[in-house]
């Protein structure tokens, strides 16, 4: 399989995704409560439609938060398969801070080789896949995704790499809903290695585009996310050369497990 090929209709899933998810934005809409107790919206369900009608000529399986409940003996069959968050960050959407994305990635045996994260607010759109490197482009009004080859879309972007040139303290990124007393610890630890430590907020995946594109040097998640939270920024990560890796034993992160909890985990620069 040639995953070049799917990298611009996985783009222009998500930008459409993007589209509708800021129509419901623009308007009063109502917050419903899923079993976990975490939020859902009209915009959840309208991205995660788009985003099916789009993957699914592709002939590959998609695991969606919005679609989660497939049995394991099925799943584990699959060699490919989509990992899909039609809109992560729900709760920074229901506060309306903007720090909101849609998460594709495509999963080969275990490990993310296609990501793309798009916010649609600030119509910023990260791409990256394995061999083929990690970009981010802002796509203003006068770019037309349907009549722009893959090759055309690189040349207006801008290569994404965790050593982008810096001066700034060490900095952590960490969570604007989620923060944990492990966080707090680990951010204290840091300020007695460091002389200074900044420590900088984000929602849903942007936290990993931070590390990815050099605004910080670790992202450390000491708290719980699931499988369609992580995918597309872990190989948007790796592609710019960052490192992902497991907190408690320093092993790989893997998808499509049959608990589709993450453990905790490091998105570092090499520098955590």
């Amino acid at each position: 399989m040639n995953i070049t090929n799917l990298i611009l209709p996985t783009i222009v899933a998500s930008v459409e995704a993007g589209l509708a998810i800021l129509e419901v934005y623009s308007q009063d809409f109502a917050v419903e409560e899923k079993e976990d107790k975490s939020p859902l919206t009209l915009a959840d369900k309208r991205s995660h439609e788009i985003i099916l009608s789009h993957l699914t000529p592709f002939d590959i399986p998609v695991l969606s938060e919005e679609g989660k409940a497939i049995d394991y003996h099925v799943r584990n069959q699959w060699d490919y398969l989509w990992i899909v968050d039609p809109l992560d960050g729900t709760k920074e959407f229901v506060k309306r801070n903007d720090e909101f994305t849609v998460n594709i990635a495509l999963v080969k045996e275990n490990k993310p080789i296609m990501g793309v994260i798009y916010v649609p607010v600030l119509k910023q759109l990260y791409y990256a896949a394995k061999d083929f490197g990690a970009y981010l482009i802002v796509l203003d009004s006068g770019f037309d995704l349907k009549d722009c080859t893959l090759e055309q879309l690189v040349q207006k972007s801008i290569p994404v790499d965790v050593n982008t040139p810096k001066t700034r303290p060490f900095t952590i990124v960490g969570s604007r809903s989620h923060a944990t007393r492990e966080l707090e610890a680990y951010v204290e630890q840091k300020r007695n290695e460091h002389d200074v430590v900044d420590f900088i907020s984000a929602g849903s995946s942007l936290k990993l585009c931070r590390v990815a594109e050099g605004s910080a040097d670790v992202y450390p998640r000491l708290g719980p996310t699931m499988e369609w939270d992580t995918a597309a920024g872990h190989v948007i990560a790796e592609c710019a050369g960052a490192s992902v890796f497991r907190a408690d034993n320093g092993e790989p992160l893997l998808y499509n497990k049959e608990n589709l909890l993450n453990p905790w985990f490091f998105i570092s620069n090499g520098k955590h």
